[in-house]
């Protein structure tokens, strides 16, 4: 089982944008506006929904990237990006290992 760790701002987006998409493909289908009108704001808070999709998905994307360091981090092992490819060099006492 996975899990997601998104801050309430994130999680407010994400839930907005989706109500943007749900209500806009909602209005487009239903008739109980006038034609012009309904089409008009079904089609923007559509665009609202599809535009904003792509930074929904990078902030859950970040969620579950943070979600995976806090088990990390909890099973011991610290993760830190910047120190790929970093070169280690030789402390005073590691030749005392052999």
């Amino acid at each position: 089982m996975s899990t997601l760790v998104l801050s309430v701002q994130d999680f407010g987006f994400i839930v907005g944008t989706r109500a943007a998409l749900a209500a806009g493909i909602g209005l487009l289908a239903s008739p109980s506006l006038s034609d012009e009108r309904r089409r008009v704001i079904g089609a923007t808070l559509l665009a609202v929904g599809v535009v904003t999709t792509v930074p929904a998905i990078a902030s859950v994307v970040r969620g579950l990237r943070r979600s995976r360091q806090q088990r990390e981090s909890e099973n011991g092992i610290e993760f830190d990006g910047r120190l790929i490819g970093a070169t280690r060099f030789p402390r005073k006492g590691d030749d005392d290992l052999s």
